[in-house]
């Protein structure tokens, strides 16, 4: 069979009509696996595929598809499997839950569901959520605590550095300039600028202040996440809270970020300003904390005191930063009324994928500006 036919029928579908070949073995089992869920779908469309309302069924479906597909094919097709086909229900069935391929989207529906799914599932997701939160921390828990730990040493400046490679160099120039020696092109330092060593006392207070919303539910994941890396730094007193039109404070839970997602409810509406209000009174040290506010900004609540609450904030030395996203998801949709006023107010809302939290964090830690900082980022992901 000639290659090209080949392939262009296993992207067209359907029967061999217009292509003039078959399939026969694997490539009719994977041509089958695709078409239960891509075959028709429209108004009035026949149907060839199809997966059913039955829980086998579909976990044979699940079984099929890892074994045709690489796991991020199989991520997206079971996706697209639970938008598509409706398949919410089926996914509290524990044989279901078993042969689904772990990801942050499966956790993110399983979430939603969390407050209805039966008890005999509950552990099975438990386990799926656990397996995803496991490989989650394997990537990213060395990068933010060498990030964080980078940065706090940094930020503590000392004019009295007890080793060459403790002196900032950038900042000792500056600080010289007037020492300048033009006959010899050079700068004599009268004063050292370097960096202090890390202390042993909480050096910051970060409050994760994260919306869950239906549409937040990846970045609910990841924020979780990092909160239980920030957490288990000594240097960081790390508190964080969720909410929807409620406010719920999860700090507790961050020993477990398994426990603390279960603690979360995806869905329902939004009230960013009371979350404000709430999280204000987790700050004791303004000049020393990092206010991180994720969510798309669709406010529900009162939006003239949302940003009077953040100009507040931004007044008394917090330094704030929100994130409309904090996931691989791509452009997020938000309220652009609400990232323009807070812009103007000098609060650049922007989205962050994980990988660039911890630099972001350091960012932060250092009082840099943040806006020039997601400028930057945006300049090198474009190129």
């Amino acid at each position: 069979m000639d290659e090209r036919l080949r392939r262009w029928r296993m992207v067209l579908g359907g029967d061999a009509d217009g292509t003039g070949c078959s399939l026969t073995g694997a490539d009719a089992q994977m041509d089958g696996a695709l078409a239960a869920l891509y075959n028709g779908g429209g108004e009035g469309a026949e149907r060839s595929g199809g997966l059913g309302a039955s829980a086998p069924r579909v976990a044979r479906w699940l079984g099929d598809i890892r074994s045709y597909f690489p796991s991020t094919v199989v991520q997206v097709m079971q996706k697209d499997a639970v938008e598509r086909l409706n398949l919410t229900r089926l996914l509290m069935e524990p044989e279901m839950l078993e042969a689904v391929e772990p990801d942050v989207h499966m956790v993110g529906t399983l979430l939603s569901l969390n407050r209805v799914m039966p008890e005999k599932a509950r552990e099975s997701a438990r386990a799926l959520v656990r397996k995803v939160v496991s490989e989650l921390e394997r990537k990213l828990v060395q990068k933010t605590k060498a990030a964080v730990t980078g940065a706090l040493d940094r930020s503590a400046r000392t004019h009295r550095p007890k080793r060459v490679a403790d002196i900032d160099w950038d900042r000792t120039i500056r600080a010289n300039l007037k020492n300048y020696l033009p006959e010899r092109n050079t700068v004599i330092p009268s004063r050292l600028v370097g960096y202090g060593r890390r202390q042993r006392a909480v050096q910051r207070e970060v409050v994760l202040c994260i919306d869950q919303s239906g549409s937040m539910a990846a970045s609910v994941v990841y924020s979780s996440v990092f909160g239980a890396v920030l957490a288990s730094m000594s240097s960081l007193r790390t508190s964080l809270v969720v909410f929807d039109t409620a406010v719920v404070d999860l700090t507790d839970q961050l020993h477990d970020p398994v426990e603390l997602l279960f603690g979360t409810q995806l869905g329902g509406g939004t009230d960013i300003n009371r979350a404000i209000a709430y999280s204000q009174g987790l700050i004791t040290r303004p000049n020393d904390s990092i206010f991180i506010l994720i969510s798309d900004l669709y406010e529900g609540g009162v939006r003239e005191e949302m940003l009077r609450r953040v100009a507040q904030m931004t007044a008394s030395g917090v330094q704030v930063i929100v994130l409309l996203a904090l996931s691989d998801e791509g452009a997020p949709f938000y309220d652009h009324d609400n990232a323009a006023a807070l812009a103007a107010m000098g609060v650049p809302a922007f989205a962050c994928t994980p990988d660039a939290f911890p630099d972001l964090m350091a960012a932060a830690i250092e009082r840099r500006d943040i806006g020039q900082w997601a400028e930057r980022r945006l300049e090198r992901t474009a190129t």
